[in-house]
């Protein structure tokens, strides 16, 4: 049992939501890899004058996803595509082979990661730690033009 002294919470903050802000973001990628979105994601929230709410991520694509990951050490990186690649290797015999052996295994990696994310936003800004990153992860080898529909819900300036 948790002792009640080794808990602790801020006082809630309520604000009526009177703002739904929707962007579609491009990234072109130079194939298979993350692509760090961090910087664009909070020039979006800083433009649509974001407070309090929250703001939601979702990549349109099959063979592509979204995660929140450490963007401190690049070998972390390195690692979590060799795991990756490990869970679903291309020469695994898939029978959707039609756009290239690494087709199906990057739906596959796409379905065991994610296709949407939400970040909390708090006094203007997101509430992602200090070690934390928005990634785009490209499964495909060759690069591809990802669309990511970015929609903050909350309340705005």
């Amino acid at each position: 049992m948790t002792s009640s002294k080794s808990i602790s919470r801020t006082a809630p903050s309520a604000l009526n939501a009177n703002t739904v802000v929707s962007s579609l973001l491009t990234v072109q990628t130079s194939g298979r890899g993350f692509v760090d979105l961090s910087a664009e994601i909070a020039r979006f929230v800083k433009d649509v004058a974001a407070i309090e709410g929250m703001l939601t991520l979702f990549i349109r694509h099959t063979s592509a996803s979204l995660t929140i990951q450490e963007n401190a050490d690049p070998s972390v990186l390195r690692d979590l595509t060799a795991a990756l690649d490990q869970l679903a290797p291309e020469d695994a015999g898939w029978s959707h082979d039609t756009e290239g052996p690494d087709d199906m295994p990057a739906h596959v990696k796409a379905m065991l990661t994610m296709t949407s994310l939400q970040v909390p936003v708090t006094k203007g800004e997101l509430m992602l730690g200090t070690w934390q990153a928005i990634y785009l992860i490209e499964h495909r080898a060759r690069p591809h033009r990802r669309e990511i529909v970015l929609q903050f819900v909350g309340a705005g300036a």
